[in-house]
């Protein structure tokens, strides 16, 4: 996903005047790493990553594939529309770690093995779920950000699953070229464990198996329940 071209982007970039922001799924070892900059890194159990990037990729608009996939310089075959059948897409994803995107595992592991630097942070979904205003206080102590006290009930408000639901389409402005019903689609649920009545006894157990092999007992304890670094 290249878009837009560098050509268009990097401009947009430095005309920015105040506190830059950048969103990624990148993993740290596609970045160029820079000490000046903070970064967080948000951490969410794979099968529930399943769940919602279904969810995404399923009801995405025909402009949507077509931006992707001509995209300039795109790498790897085509994105293709995933079956309705979530099963079969984690079935997909699983046995290609990741698919159709990039390594899950690697990605992980690449936050996760610098997560001592002074200017990396890892977050967990579940964490956030679980007290995002307590989670809130962290992050503004580490990108340095003093919080107004009179205001916060407001800021925590504005940034809760629910308001955002409730206004998705002044969040998520132009989401109707890129998801069927728009905003609403791109803002689904906010809830983890869907896939804990469709998948095997097996397959939970082969995916945890996978996450100790691949990432260690404390990563994948980590991933799956966060409760913090």
């Amino acid at each position: 996903m290249r878009l837009p071209p560098k050509e268009v982007k990097l401009p947009q970039v430095e005309a920015q005047t105040h506190r830059r922001i950048f969103k990624t799924h990148l993993p740290l070892n596609a970045l160029v790493f820079s000490p000046e900059a903070k970064y967080l890194f948000v951490g969410r159990d794979g099968r529930d990553i399943v769940w919602s990037l279904h969810n995404h990729l399923y009801n995405a608009t025909p402009s949507f594939y077509e931006a992707i996939n001509n995209a300039p310089g795109r790498v790897g075959p085509p994105l293709e529309r995933p079956p309705e059948d979530v099963h079969l897409f984690w079935r997909e994803w699983f046995q290609n770690d990741g698919y159709p995107i990039w390594s899950f595992w690697e990605n992980v592991r690449s936050w996760w093995a610098y997560r001592e630097l002074p200017n990396i942070m890892l977050l967990h979904f579940d964490d956030l779920k679980r007290d995002m205003p307590g989670q809130m206080r962290r992050i503004a102590a580490f990108l340095d950000i003093p919080i107004d006290e009179s205001q916060w009930d407001e800021i925590v408000k504005y940034c809760s699953f629910d308001w955002m639901k409730r206004n998705a389409e002044t969040v998520m402005v132009g989401a109707d070229a890129v998801w069927k019903d728009g905003a609403q689609t791109f803002i689904n649920k906010g809830t983890n464990g869907r896939w804990q009545h469709v998948l095997s006894a097996q397959e939970v157990a082969a995916y945890e198996k996978k996450a100790r092999e691949e990432l260690g007992e404390e990563c994948a304890g980590w991933l799956a329940n966060g409760e913090g670094v």
